[in-house]
């Protein structure tokens, strides 16, 4: 699902720079991939996503 329409950034993308990367924060993911400088639409969603990840990763990590 595209997150950023004004980049073309999608969900995937964001996972992927959160997960390789060790993205955190919507600052970071701005500084990497460009979300939210445009017109900042995409900023709320990023943000939930970039939460998301971190708690899966963080669970998967304690399961292995």
């Amino acid at each position: 699902m595209y997150v950023c329409l004004c980049h073309g950034i999608t969900d995937r993308a964001i996972k992927k720079a959160v997960t390789e990367q060790g993205v955190g924060s919507v600052r970071e993911l701005k500084e990497q991939l460009g979300v939210g400088s445009q017109c900042g639409r995409c900023v709320q969603m990023a943000q939930q996503i970039i939460d998301t990840t971190i708690i899966d990763e963080s669970l998967f990590k304690e399961v292995s």
